[in-house]
């Protein structure tokens, strides 16, 4: 397959360079069919190219005909709107030639999915579409989702065809489970991230509550703007889980994730990008897990993916990896990036006809591959120390294979992460701590973390700014024990601001906004000279509403806590696959790449053999 895809991409270069229009004469006939000129152009590029004559006719027909096939295409879309979409389908259904849909761009996203399973034999609610490096929206339509003619669309399948499973009923119905249960993941997902992203946003006790933190390369917490920290907190999460799936094999879930993790990135500021090294490794995860998916051809913009990883890579570590090794004091781990790198270069220049890029690509591949291998005994004298296997590679490859230094990496690196984590923690306790004696004195939860935020954890400079500011202290757009107003305040609190010699409908009022809190309710009046500001004054509804009871107040109970506990379910899927090593994404056995190295390396020789020859 590759090496086919080899010869199409060098084929097509020679008829660009030669000029050949093959959908014209001499190459195609009135009646669109192959003229006699295309078996001497095949023999001319067939002995160019040291290859098999019938071998290169196939293709230059194929060329030929995917031309015919897209001009016509063109001009129906000129005459009547109806435009073609290449589907690209996965590896069990594909076929030499092209898939070619015809559709109007007006109709939703749940149009085309239904058209793409009926016309190739799919369960509708069993696959998802990729159009543009995103996950098709059902529904919008294709004009707002930008699908235009002759756009690219790859077909991810949850669940086989029906006609596949039909002979073994047992086995149909386990596979529908199973693609239930892969939808069903996603949904989790996604659910699971919302949720420890809000957990972020609000302040939960560290000894208790799981959340997710966003630390640089020494394990430290990062300061990140609010606005964009949800945002990154969202890329960061849904790139771990692609990850977990990368690892698992799982391509066609991984995928999803992993272009949702790309979308969340790009909401974040380039700066921020620029600091962190996670973007520059989703753009590499991105682009292999197209190629395991066998449809790097649907990808076209992978060498301007990799081109970013390769800037992101020398903006965060510095030319020569300088700025990395100042912070870690070496570069050997992150040397399997540069190695995954190379390797996808060399794959994409191959599959572009480049035999001579992909060899270099390649070749630096297998370099660092030389020293990236390490010994097994190595591994096995420090699992006998008590390390794990994850901490024995990285710690070798970090120690150029020293064994004894690697030990010593190793346990330095443990106790310094342990204190980092410590320290960490307890910051965010006295966070915790700091905001709820905030809350004591009457302000808001929101008020005092964004009082805090800016006084950077200092609780007297947060006070501080709370008095100076009285606006802040209903900054409770969030938390619905605020926003809801208290019904019927008591009496005694009413007759204690009119003590005060405040109005008693605006001592009500106030009282009602602040849900009973007398000190914030008197400190807004004094404030604003006797009266509710105009965006805190309660509608003459919320002004005449009545508490109102439900009978059925154990239901309500019981659907909260199922929702509960699917919350903890989707939360807890989530942290599984979070890795507990902090440099997870830098570990890697390099199996696979060692086949794949070798695998291209060997096409690559074949095309120097042809040369030679030739």
């Amino acid at each position: 397959m590759a090496q086919k895809k080899y010869l199409q991409a060098k084929l097509t270069q020679f008829l660009r360079e030669d000029k050949i229009q093959l959908w014209k004469p001499p190459y195609t006939d009135e009646n669109k069919e192959v003229g006699l000129a295309l078996k001497d152009l095949a023999k001319k590029y067939s002995d160019k190219l040291e290859c098999c004559e019938n071998e290169v006719e196939n293709i230059i027909e194929e060329i030929r005909c995917k031309a015919i096939e897209r001009g016509t295409g063109n001009e129906n879309y000129k005459t009547t709107g109806i435009a073609t979409i290449e589907v690209f389908l996965p590896p069990r259904l594909r076929k030499d030639r092209k898939n070619l849909l015809e559709t109007r761009l007006h109709i939703i996203g749940r149009e085309l999915r239904s058209k793409i399973a009926e016309t190739f034999g799919f369960q509708e609610n069993y696959i998802k579409i990729i159009i543009n490096k995103k996950q098709l929206q059902l529904e919008k339509t294709l004009e707002e989702q930008g699908v235009t003619h002759n756009v690219k669309a790859m077909v991810l399948e949850l669940k086989q065809s029906e006609e596949d499973v039909r002979k073994n009923f047992q086995a149909e119905e386990e596979e529908q489970n199973e693609a239930e249960v892969k939808e069903k993941k996603i949904q989790r997902t996604k659910r699971g991230l919302e949720i420890l992203a809000e957990r972020d946003e609000m302040v939960v006790d560290p000894e208790t509550t799981p959340y997710l933190d966003i630390a640089n390369q020494t394990g430290r917490s990062i300061r990140i703007p609010p606005s964009e920290r949800k945002a990154l907190m969202l890329a960061m999460g849904y790139h771990e889980k692609g990850r977990a799936f990368l690892k698992r094999k799982e391509y066609g879930i991984a995928l999803p994730c992993l272009l949702d993790a790309d979308k969340y990135f790009c909401e974040c500021c380039r700066e921020l990008l620029d600091t962190v090294d996670n973007y520059a490794v989703l753009q590499l995860d991105i682009v292999w897990c197209y190629f395991r998916l066998e449809q790097l051809e649907c990808l076209d913009d992978a060498e301007k993916k990799l081109n970013l990883a390769q800037k992101c890579f020398k903006n965060c570590y510095g030319e020569n990896h300088q700025r990395l090794v100042h912070i870690k004091g070496n570069c050997g781990k992150e040397k399997v990036l540069f190695l995954r790198l190379y390797l996808l270069q060399g794959i994409r220049n191959y599959h572009s006809g480049n035999g001579e890029e992909a060899c270099e690509y390649l070749n630096k591949a297998r370099q660092l591959f030389k020293e990236l291998y390490i010994d097994p005994s190595k591994v096995h004298n420090l699992l006998q120390l008590g390390f794990t296997a994850q901490e024995a590679r990285l710690g070798l490859r970090a120690c150029d294979g020293n064994v004894d230094h690697a030990a010593t990496h190793i346990t330095n690196r443990r106790e310094e992460l342990a204190q980092i984590r410590k320290e960490e923690k307890e910051k965010r306790r006295r966070r915790l701590e700091s905001i709820n004696a905030l809350k004591g004195m009457g302000f808001s939860i929101n008020a005092a973390r964004h009082a805090l935020r800016q006084a950077r954890g200092d609780m007297d400079a947060a006070l501080k700014i709370l008095i100076s500011n009285p606006q802040m202290w209903w900054l409770s757009a969030s938390h619905p024990e605020i926003n809801s107003p208290q019904q019927s305040p008591s009496q005694e609190n009413i007759n204690q601001l009119v003590y005060m010699g405040f109005d008693a409908a605006a001592a009500q009022a106030a009282l009602r906004v602040f849900r009973g809190n007398v000190q914030l309710a008197a400190q807004t009046l004094a404030h604003n000279g006797g009266s509710l500001p105009p965006d805190l004054q309660l509608s003459p509804e919320e002004s005449s509403s009545t508490p109102s009871t439900s009978p059925s107040s154990s239901a309500g109970t019981s659907s909260t806590s199922t929702d509960e506990d699917m919350e903890t379910e989707a939360v807890n899927e989530i942290l599984e696959d979070i890795p507990e090593h902090e440099e997870d994404y830098l570990d890697s056995t390099l199996e696979d790449e060692e086949i794949i190295i070798a695998e291209y390396l060997s096409y690559v020789e074949n095309i120097k053999s042809a040369t030679k020859k030739n």
